[in-house]
């Protein structure tokens, strides 16, 4: 499944998991998307491959067998003065493991299950952020912004939460308007060659236009019946 979102350049990361079906499905996607992969399931592992190879971030389980992620962390920022930035996957949810996490050093943290668009999207801000290449372009139409880097929406100054896949929708849309996307486009950007049944995607933008147009006076997202969708701000 190909990635909306543009792969940092040469980008190399480390995956410390030690579920393997989980490594697997989070490796494949990263490998799909352009990014160079090492894997460690293990502590020691994770310890010997991050000090010893450089990597642009490391995705960073909690629960690992012998040391967990916590101490990796903490021996990799105190004990190795490591600067690469670290993302924590955990199934942990409570606030005090959370901050446990960046009182260690991570840089972010996300709980399973997740979606693996979010964790790309994470991932990539972290890694601009370390190169010093964050993009703070703005997709900007009428009173609906979307910042590029942290994917935040905004419409008349409210902050507006989607799921990653209708986040993907609205970049595309955005990044394209005023011009109208067919609804072939859209499924080839989010699911390559695996187009899901067509009530799919519009269950997708359902939600989408739910978010952004329902609360407000003006509507921005169009329908064109039987050829796509356009985003575009009212005459």
């Amino acid at each position: 499944m190909p990635s909306a979102l543009s792969t940092p350049q040469n980008a190399t990361l480390l995956l410390v998991e030690d579920h393997l079906n989980l490594a697997q499905a989070v490796g494949a996607y990263f490998e799909s998307s352009g990014f160079m992969m090492d894997y460690a399931h293990d502590g020691l592992s994770a310890l010997h491959l991050a000090t010893t190879q450089r990597y642009d971030a490391i995705i960073l389980d909690i629960m690992l067998p012998g040391i967990d992620g916590l101490e990796i962390c903490r021996r990799l920022r105190q004990d190795a003065r490591l600067s690469t930035p670290i993302l924590m996957l955990t199934a942990r949810d409570q606030l005090q493991d959370k901050l446990s996490g960046f009182q260690q050093g991570a840089d972010d943290y996300l709980v399973k299950p997740f979606d693996l668009p979010e964790l790309e999207a994470r991932i990539i801000a972290l890694i601009r952020r370390e190169r010093g290449e964050l993009d703070e372009s703005i997709y900007k139409i009428h009173d609906l912004s979307m910042n590029t880097s942290t994917m935040q929406v905004m419409r008349n100054g409210q902050i507006i939460h989607l799921s990653p896949t209708c986040l993907r929708i609205l970049r595309i849309l955005m990044r394209e308007s005023p011009n109208l996307v067919t609804r072939e486009q859209l499924e080839n950007e989010l699911w390559g060659d695996l187009t899901p049944d067509s009530d799919t995607l519009r269950s997708h933008l359902y939600k989408l236009r739910k978010a952004i147009d329902k609360p407000f006076d003006t509507p921005l997202l169009e329908t064109h019946q039987g050829i796509g969708f356009r985003l575009s701000a009212p005459d």
